[in-house]
């Protein structure tokens, strides 16, 4: 999220009412978590196993729970609790508020947008697009020139990002947005997840079959197909001309080339490289895995071999 103009290293330690280590005029431009940090972003990290991820990323301010040496032209701000301040910060620059009259929205006046649609603040609709009824576009949403939109699909909802604390778990403010590409066609009961600071995207031509999930701050490239119940977690980026057939899920964080194909019911748990068919749960490569289950299929008569 970028902020709406920059802020001092000073001015944050203020707001947030903690110490900091670095030059005062140091200037922070936006916010976001670890994966979609750029020059200017301040980010937060609260365990030493991503300590140095934080600290070399491309931040220029970390929110960190100990004073470490700070990196050269970075600034650091010393929280008890990172993951607090860090919401604090998201809460103060992009707060929750209800729905009015006045929100800022861009529709075309080609678009065709059926009965009950509802639509939030900071909305753009583009040319020839097609929203049917039951429709939730919500904040922060930018949907391009003939895009489908299906009956009752969800777009924009909370990014699912949870810290666990004693008493349960506490969600991470969303405050990014989501953008749907020219010639995209989403299914019916379809959600697509708000970044949690980022944008998430589906490129140009891709289609999406019904009840399709893609998890916050995911990109999907163009001239993708998926199929119905297809589930991407979180930070998933998918290249250009991937098919992901039924049911397929895929773990966060997670990179899957360009022109891949993943048969149905695979399951999805480390990068995969472009141009090649995979199945199976983990999955692997298609042929491989028609070997595996074939030899599977002899083992009872080999195990009765041996007695």
């Amino acid at each position: 999220m970028k902020l709406p103009k920059a802020i001092t290293l000073k001015e944050i330690s203020e707001l947030l009412a903690c110490e900091f280590v670095g030059n005062p005029s140091n200037l922070v431009t936006g916010i976001n978590e670890i994966h979609m940090v750029e020059v200017g972003d301040i980010v937060f990290v609260d365990h030493p196993k991503y300590y140095d991820k934080a600290l070399n990323s491309a931040a220029t301010t970390i929110i960190i729970d100990k004073i470490v040496d700070c990196p050269p032209g970075k600034g650091l701000l010393i929280s008890e609790k990172p993951f607090d301040s860090y919401n604090k910060l998201t809460q103060h620059f992009a707060p929750l508020s209800a729905p009015n009259n006045q929100v800022l929205q861009f529709i075309d006046e080609s678009a065709i947008i059926y009965p009950n649609v509802f639509i939030g603040k900071n909305v753009i609709i583009g040319k020839n697009a097609r929203i049917y009824a039951g429709v939730s576009i919500l904040d922060n949403t930018e949907i391009g020139d003939n895009v489908v939109i299906g009956a009752n699909t969800v777009i924009g909802h909370f990014a699912f990002y949870y810290k666990k604390k004693t008493e349960g778990y506490e969600r991470m403010h969303t405050c990014g947005g989501v953008k749907i590409e020219d010639n995209v066609e989403i299914g019916a009961l379809c959600t697509i997840d708000a970044g949690v600071s980022g944008i998430t995207k589906i490129g140009k031509g891709t289609k999406l079959d019904n009840q399709v999930h893609i998890g916050h701050d995911t990109v999907v490239g163009e001239n993708c197909l998926m199929a119905a119940g297809v589930g991407l977690a979180g930070c998933v980026r998918v290249g250009n001309n991937v098919i992901l057939w039924g049911q397929v899920g895929c773990a966060s964080d997670v990179t899957i080339g360009d022109g891949a194909i993943i048969l149905a019911q695979s399951g999805v748990s480390k990068d995969l490289e472009g141009g090649k068919t995979y199945f199976g749960s983990p999955c692997g490569e298609v042929r491989d895995k028609f070997k595996e289950m074939a030899a599977l299929r002899m083992l009872p008569n080999f195990i009765k071999g041996q007695k």
